[in-house]
C-alpha cells in the first residue's frame, strides 16, 4: 500500500486521536503575513492563529514567507500548508495538525508575491521571527517596499498594519521601527509619516522550545497520523507569548488574551527573564554539551552537577536583577522543561551564533552582580567554557563546526589556548562586541575567567563544574 502524504485531501484520513482543523480556508484572503517561516513560528504563533480560526474568526490565516531557502516552503506547499506537531510534556503526548498556513512564498525568489501580500486588503498583521542577526537593511527594505505598495493603494481604504516582531531581541518592536526609518530613503518621507500614524510595532516576548525537525519525529508522526508528514515538528506543552498592548485594531488585545496570550504594557520584565534565565542557561549548557559530547539539552540537565549549576546560575546571579516577580516559579518550570526527553534539543543548534546571543544573555547579570559586590563565578565559568568551545574539538577528540558569523575570528582566538592561555583569554575578553566596554576593562572579571579556564583545560568541564558547585554551597 503506497504512503499517503498529509494534505487537505487526506486530512479526513488522519487518526481520530489527532486534533485537526475543521474550518474552511480562504487562501486568497490571508490576514497575517509572516516573515521567517521556520519551526518556531509553526509551533508557536501559527498555533495561536489556528485557535482563533477554530473559534470562527477567519481573519487569521497566514501567508508564510521563507526568507531565503525554498526547501521548507516546497515541502509545505506539497502538503497544502499542513504539518503535524507533537506536544509532549510531563502529562503525556498529543498530536495536532494546525491549519492556519494558507499561502507560502520565498522572499528571495518571489518578492513581488510577498509585496502584494503585504499590500493586500485582507492583511491586518505582519509577524516576524528572523532571529537576532536577521534585523538587516534588506529586511527593512522588504517591509518598506510592501508598505509603499500598500500606501499607494490607500485610495481603496487600506489601513495600517500591526507589525509584530516575535523573537529574542529585547525591545524588538522599537528596534524594527527604528531600522525601517534608518533604511528608508529621503523619497520615503510621506510613507514614513503614514507608517508612524497608521502602523503599530508592538514589542513581544515569545517562549516555547521547538527543536529542529528530525527523522525520529517524522517517524513518530507517520505512526500517529497514519500519513507521511515531511514537515512534522515536536515541541513542549509550555508556551508563552507576551505582547505589548499596541495594535492597529484595539480589539485584537481581547482576542489574543482569550487564547492565552499575555497582553501587557510591561513586556520588558518578561523579555529580560527569558533572555537571562532560559536563553542564558541554554547557552551555558549548549557549550558544555558540545565540549563533553552530550548531544541534547536533556542530556546535560539530566546530570545532577549540571542541573545544580544551572539552578544556581539562575537563582544567585540572574534572578536578583530581574523585575519579573514570579521568577522562582519560572526557574523551576525551566528546569523541568530542559529535562523533557521528547525535545531532543541539539546543543550544537543552540550554540549556533553564540557570538550574537551571549552579549544579550550574560553581561547584564554579571554587571548586576558586580554592582552589588556579589559573586559572578557561574558566569565566569560559563565564559571560560565558551573559550574552550572555540577549540572546535570535544573532550573525546571529535571535531565540531562553529556555526557562527564570527567563527573565523573565534577559531583564531581559540586555537592556541592550551599552549598560550593568556593570549587567548586576552583576545576573547577584550572583545567589546561580546562583553561590552565595562567588562572588557574589568581586571577581576578577567582574573576569574582565567582561573576557571585553567580548570576547564586541565580538569575537563564535568570535573570543573562539580568543583564549582562545592564552593559556597
Amino acid at each position: 500500500m503506497p504512503d499517503h502524504l498529509l494534505e487537505r485531501a487526506t486530512l479526513s484520513q488522519v487518526s481520530a486521536s489527532v486534533k485537526t482543523p475543521g474550518y474552511t480556508t480562504h487562501p486568497t484572503e490571508t490576514g497575517v503575513v509572516h516573515l521567517g517561516l521556520g519551526a518556531f513560528h509553526r509551533a508557536h504563533q501559527a498555533m495561536v492563529f489556528d485557535q482563533l480560526l477554530r473559534e470562527g474568526d477567519s481573519r487569521w490565516g497566514i501567508h508564510g514567507v521563507g526568507m531565503t531557502q525554498p526547501g521548507l516552503v516546497n515541502k509545505l506547499r506539497a502538503q497544502d500548508g499542513l504539518y503535524s506537531v507533537r506536544i509532549a510534556g510531563a502529562t503525556g503526548v498529543e498530536w495536532q495538525v494546525p491549519g492556519a498556513l494558507w499561502q507560502t512564498s520565498v522572499a528571495t525568489t518571489e518578492r513581488p508575491k510577498v509585496l502584494a501580500a503585504i499590500a493586500a486588503k485582507s492583511t491586518r498583521w505582519i509577524t516576524l521571527t528572523v532571529t537576532e542577526k536577521g534585523y538587516t537593511p534588506a529586511l527593512a527594505q522588504l517591509l518598506i517596499d510592501g508598505l509603499r505598495l500598500r500606501h499607494a493603494n490607500g485610495a481603496g481604504g487600506l489601513g495600517g498594519l500591526t507589525i509584530a516582531s516575535c523573537d529574542n531581541l529585547q525591545g524588538n518592536g522599537h528596534k524594527l521601527k527604528a531600522l525601517i526609518h534608518a533604511t528608508a530613503s529621503s523619497q520615503d518621507e510621506a510613507l514614513m509619516q503614514w507608517v508612524d500614524a497608521h502602523c503599530a510595532f508592538p514589542c513581544s516576548m515569545v517562549d516555547r522550545i521547538v527543536p529542529a525537525a528530525t527523522e525520529e519525529v517524522a517517524t513518530a508522526a507517520k505512526e500517529a497520523l497514519g500519513l507521511t508528514d515531511d514537515c512534522a515538528l515536536s515541541t513542549e506543552t509550555f508556551w508563552e507569548w507576551v505582547i505589548e498592548d499596541n495594535f492597529v485594531d484595539p480589539g485584537d488585545a481581547a482576542l489574543l488574551a482569550k487564547c492565552g496570550v499575555r497582553v501587557t504594557n510591561d513586556v520588558h520584565s518578561y523579555e529580560e527573564a527569558k533572555l537571562r534565565m532560559l536563553n542564558g542557561s541554554h547557552s551555558a549548557m549548549a557549550l558544555m554539551g558540545a565540549i563533553t559530547g552530550r548531544p541534547y539539552i536533556a542530556s546535560c540537565i539530566g546530570d545532577d552537577h549540571i542541573r545544580e549549576f544551572v539552578y544556581r546560575l539562575m537563582s544567585r546571579e540572574v534572578a536578583p536583577h530581574l523585575s519579573r516577580t514570579d521568577w522562582a516559579d519560572y526557574r523551576d518550570a525551566l528546569i523541568q522543561r530542559f529535562g523533557n526527553p521528547y525535545l531532543k534539543h541539539s546543543v550544537h543548534q543552540i550554540a549556533t551564533d553564540s557570538s550574537q546571543k551571549i552579549p544579550q544573555r550574560w553581561p547584564p547579570s554579571i554587571l548586576g552582580q558586580m554592582a552589588k559586590g556579589q559573586s559572578f563565578e557561574h558566569h565566569a565559568l560559563a565564559a571560560a567554557i565558551f573559550l574552550r568551545y572555540t577549540l572546535a574539538v570535544n573532550e573525546q577528540g571529535h571535531a565540531y563546526t562553529l556555526n557562527d558569523p564570527q567563527a573565523e575570528s573565534l577559531l583564531a582566538i581559540g586555537k592556541d589556548q592550551v599552549a598560550d592561555a593568556a593570549s587567548s583569554l586576552k583576545a576573547l575578553l577584550s572583545r567589546q562586541d561580546l562583553w561590552g566596554i565595562e567588562l572588557t576593562r574589568n581586571a577581576h572579571w578577567a582574573e576569574r575567567v582565567a582561573y576557571w579556564h585553567d580548570q576547564v583545560i586541565h580538569q575537563g568541564v564535568d570535573a570543573t563544574v562539580k568543583f564549582a558547585i562545592t564552593l559556597d554551597a
